[in-house]
């Protein structure tokens, strides 16, 4: 009979699944950065790849503590998410509103790890994984503000270009 699955297998999983959601991201931030048109919007997309590396540091000390090998599992979301992102890349380039395309592929990338990180954050606490907690909470602290900023920069900067041009 095969072992049936718990909530610390669930969490395991799930963080497979960030873990390759944010090496996707890394590999994804360049290429996002180099098609902005916005000087603000490239800049935020600079910083948060600097800070996505943080996030991949902080998910490698989530697996050592508890024990297991820092390992992705592909996610399908992110996959998703990123196909679109350079959809937009390709079919917008040039165009005054592939800005607000971009800025809204990020965001949509944002939603699904705040989803992620405030899921894995509360399930570590349910499992007494308090140091998981913390790493996590700081992560998902980063991804609010960089939506946040996302945010900002798309209603005072970007959304009005597009729609003026």
């Amino acid at each position: 009979m095969a072992k049936q699955k718990m909530l610390d297998d669930l969490f395991h999983d799930t963080l497979k699944d960030i873990y390759f959601a944010e090496k996707k991201i890394l590999a994804t931030l360049p290429k996002m950065a180099k098609a902005a048109q916005s000087a603000e919007l490239k800049a935020a997309f600079e910083k948060h790849r600097t800070e996505t590396e943080g996030h991949v540091a902080r998910l490698e000390k989530v697996f050592g503590v508890i024990g297991k090998k820092p390992v992705g599992k592909t996610c399908a979301a992110i996959m998703g998410i990123t196909e679109e992102g350079a959809e937009i890349m390709e079919e917008y380039k040039g165009s005054p509103a592939l800005d607000a395309g971009l800025l809204a592929a990020a965001q949509a990338v944002e939603h699904y790890e705040i989803s992620r990180y405030g899921t894995l954050r509360t399930w570590a606490g349910e499992l007494g994984l308090n140091e998981a907690v913390t790493l996590l909470e700081a992560t998902l602290k980063e991804e609010k503000a960089t939506d946040e900023a996302l945010t900002k920069i798309a209603e005072t900067a970007v959304n009005v270009a597009a729609e003026a041009a």
